[in-house]
């Protein structure tokens, strides 16, 4: 049991893997929790995979998960439902947040709530090097998210989410996308449950080498915008057994 589970979600991520994996150790070091790091590569063809398993051999916190099968909603779901921790936190594998901010989503920083989302859009958040094309295309999407699916949340899709433990199961178990508008399912029904979302503002540094095809992706996210309300509507979000009450405190 660790006090904070890493998910990496890598796809072809043979050349920032090994980089952001030093920063990450390097960072747990210095803390006093105890910690896990766990990769999920996904359907890639280079060497992640290879990568991954020289860590999980020389660092006994560092765990590798291989699914055959691509998208990053798929990875995050694999590796948040076998992290231990009481917080999970999603890291995007180019380390776009620097790492130490991770402090900021943790007790005694910030508690009591079930989902934590990096946003680069609140007051006291920096963006970084940025082109302004992909700027304004985030935006736009941010924008459709808002009307469509999540008012008042201005950063959905920055890729550094933490969720606290009681809360994994109920929302995960229930997921339905396995593609890029995953997270917005994720939030749509954490919302539609009163669960409690925080935007925690973060530095932001733009990384060359993104995963995301513009055009093709664009379209599908949006397209997944209505799927997922089509699908509260028919109950496909329904709990099972497990309790979906929110969490209270640490």
């Amino acid at each position: 049991m660790a006090f904070l589970s890493i998910i990496i979600p890598a796809y072809n991520e043979e050349q920032r893997l090994a980089d952001s994996l030093d920063k990450i150790l390097a960072f747990l070091s210095r803390q006093k929790f105890t910690a896990e790091i766990i990769v999920v590569e996904n359907g890639s063809c280079d060497r992640t995979a290879e990568i991954a398993q020289l860590y999980e051999t020389r660092f006994p916190e560092v765990h590798l998960i291989q699914e055959t099968r691509a998208g990053k909603g798929l990875a995050v779901r694999r590796g948040i439902l076998a992290a231990s921790g009481t917080y999970r936190f999603i890291c995007d594998a180019d380390l776009s947040m620097p790492i130490e901010q991770v402090t900021r989503f943790l007790p005694p920083v910030c508690k009591n709530y079930d989902i934590a989302i990096g946003s680069r859009e609140v007051p006291g958040a920096m963006r970084y090097n940025e082109p302004e094309s992909r700027h304004l295309i985030g935006r736009i999407y941010s924008l459709l998210v808002r009307l469509i699916a999540l008012p008042g949340l201005q950063d959905t899709q920055c890729g550094f989410k933490c969720f606290h433990q009681t809360i994994v199961e109920p929302l995960f178990s229930v997921q339905q996308l396995d593609g890029w508008a995953f997270d917005v399912e994720l939030l749509y029904i954490a919302q539609k449950r009163g669960m409690n979302i925080i935007e925690i503002p973060i530095d932001w540094y733009y990384r060359p080498g993104s995963r995301i095809r513009i055009l093709r992706d664009s379209v599908n996210m949006f397209s997944d915008l209505f799927a997922i309300r089509r699908n509260w509507r028919q109950g496909k979000y329904e709990p099972s057994e497990t309790s979906l009450i929110p969490n209270s405190e640490d």
